[in-house]
């Protein structure tokens, strides 16, 4: 067990490894400009002024608190509150919403088309509406965060519940389980596992969507950072901001993997 899972780590390493070699080599042979690929010292700087007091300028005595007032990781957390509210809403009313899809196929030949349509719509083609509808506050983001993440919870779900063989249904009601028996006992545990991979492509749709969430009035926010910085043409900040974007999104997926894995041990077996 030890052997493969060293050398799938080593293999991992080497090629981060590699990518930051071939990235210092680029950037010191000034092969691409600066201003477009910074290199990782400069990412790094960048990082680091974005955590600590600096001054404002050089010869300035002024100093400032990171960056818009704010150290990077205080962005970071306003993000993944605003994940925690709109993301955490579709993971808890997603399921229910699945299961009355799976128990009705009236219902689901009428709802799932809009569940779809919704899913397949990009944010930033609704994010006005909803700016119009609930203002640049945080509540347009959390709206934006949730119908990002809803669609694919409820989907995840009514697709478990569709899988689930009719024969052990039914071997459940011969041997005299309620309805409530069979959804809690039956239902539920044979939905979970598919649930679950719902959570990690929901929380990915949600975590993808926080730029476009954080646009507006985004500060404090991961998101809004980065595009800040883009727009004002601070490369390495940018750069900084996609790297933290990327590990936090990688971090949350092997967390919500491994907890599925801890609440569904039976997942794979017969």
């Amino acid at each position: 067990m030890g052997g493969p899972r060293v050398r799938g780590l080593a293999v991992r390493v080497a090629s981060l490894l590699v990518l930051l070699i071939v990235w210092w080599v680029v950037s010191a042979a000034q092969l691409v400009d600066a201003q477009f690929l910074p290199g990782p010292r400069a990412v790094w700087d960048a990082f680091v002024r974005a955590n600590s007091w600096h001054r404002i300028a050089p010869g300035v005595p002024r100093e400032v608190q990171g960056e818009q007032n704010y150290f990077l990781w205080e962005h970071l957390v306003a993000s993944l509150q605003r994940i925690a509210v709109g993301a955490g809403a579709a993971v808890v009313l997603g399921p229910p919403v699945g299961f009355l899809l799976g128990s009705s196929r009236v219902i689901s030949a009428i709802v799932e088309p809009y569940l779809n349509f919704l899913r397949m719509l990009p944010p930033l083609g609704y994010i006005g509406l909803l700016i119009v509808w609930f203002g640049i506050g945080d509540t347009s983001k959390d709206w934006l965060l949730f119908l990002a993440a809803f669609p694919p919870m409820v989907i995840a779900t009514l697709a478990g519940v569709q899988a689930v063989p009719r024969d052990r249904v039914d071997a459940a009601r011969s041997l005299g389980a309620g309805r409530l028996q069979v959804v809690t006992r039956v239902l539920f545990p044979s939905t979970l596992p598919e649930v679950i991979g719902g959570v990690r492509v929901a929380v990915g749709f949600a975590w993808t969507t926080v730029v476009a969430a954080e646009l507006n009035n985004g500060i404090p926010g991961i998101g809004g950072l980065a595009y800040l910085s883009g727009q004002q043409l601070n490369t390495s900040l940018t750069l900084a901001c996609v790297i933290v974007i990327g590990v936090t999104a990688v971090a949350l997926d092997a967390a919500i993997k491994w907890a599925g894995a801890a609440l569904v041990p039976w997942k794979g077996r017969a």
